[in-house]
């Protein structure tokens, strides 16, 4: 309600529906091609899936600025 309020548009895409391949296909050009320029400037710091419960500790405290990004893979 309060985006419609200020004139906002909640913009997006539901991929549950699309093939896997597809979407598989689709996040490895995110990764390579299609990756954001702007994400290291907005990026805090790369954290591994297994450090998750600390960092969500961290967020219910209060201590984390920007953006963390979780790396899944190993590249």
């Amino acid at each position: 309600m309060p985006f419609i309020l200020r004139g906002v548009s909640l913009l997006g895409i539901n991929s549950a529906d699309c093939p896997h391949a597809l979407r598989c296909k689709i996040w490895q050009r995110l990764a390579t091609d299609l990756h954001p320029k702007h994400l290291d400037d907005i990026v805090d710091r790369v954290i591994h899936l297994e450090q998750l419960p600390e960092v969500f500790d961290e967020m219910l405290k209060g201590e984390v600025r920007g953006r963390i990004l979780v790396q899944t893979m190993v590249d």
